[in-house]
C-alpha cells in the first residue's frame, strides 16, 4: 500500500477512535505502540513474526486475525526432526502478552514421522527473539 494512503488510513482511524463516546486518557505514544495500519493486528509484531520465519514455508498467514502457520519445516543439521509452527498476534498492542507462539515437533523413526515433545525454552525462545525484533521495528520507526 503506497505510504500516504496508509497515513491516511491511520490518520481517519485515529480520528475515528477519539470520535467514540469513551473518553479514556491514553497516552500519545500508544498509537506509535499500535502503529494502526489496515491489519487488525500490531504491525511491528507482524512483520518480525513474518521475518522471524521466513526461513521456514508458510502454510496460512491472516494479517486481520493475527494468525501465522507455517508447514513442517526440517533442519538440514537435523534431518530427522521436523517443526511446524504456529504464531497468534492478539492484541494491537505491542506488548509480550499479545503474542502467542505454539510448536509441533515430530521425528523419523524408522521411516514414519512421530509426535515428539518441544522443549517450553524453544517456543520461549520464539517468543523473545519476535518481541525484539519488533521493538527494534518499532524503535527505528519512530527515530527514522
Amino acid at each position: 500500500m503506497f505510504r500516504p494512503l496508509r497515513l491516511a488510513l491511520a490518520v481517519g482511524a485515529a480520528l475515528a477512535l477519539t470520535a467514540c463516546g469513551h473518553h479514556r486518557a491514553r497516552p500519545e505514544a500508544d498509537l506509535a505502540a499500535s502503529k494502526i495500519t489496515t491489519i487488525g493486528v500490531n504491525s511491528y509484531l507482524w512483520r518480525a513474526t513474518l521475518d522471524t520465519l521466513s526461513f521456514m514455508p508458510l502454510l496460512q498467514t491472516d494479517s486481520n486475525g493475527g494468525v501465522v502457520v507455517t508447514d513442517w519445516y526440517v533442519n538440514p543439521q537435523v534431518p530427522n526432526e521436523r517443526m511446524k509452527v504456529t504464531v497468534s498476534i492478539l492484541d494491537q498492542d505491542l506488548r509480550a502478552d499479545a503474542l502467542r507462539v505454539a510448536a509441533l515437533r515430530e521425528v523419523n523413526r524408522n521411516g514414519q514421522w512421530v509426535s515428539a515433545p518441544v522443549a517450553a525454552s524453544t517456543t520461549q525462545k520464539l517468543e523473545d527473539i519476535i518481541l525484539t525484533r519488533a521493538r527494534d521495528l518499532r524503535r527505528a520507526s519512530i527515530t527514522g
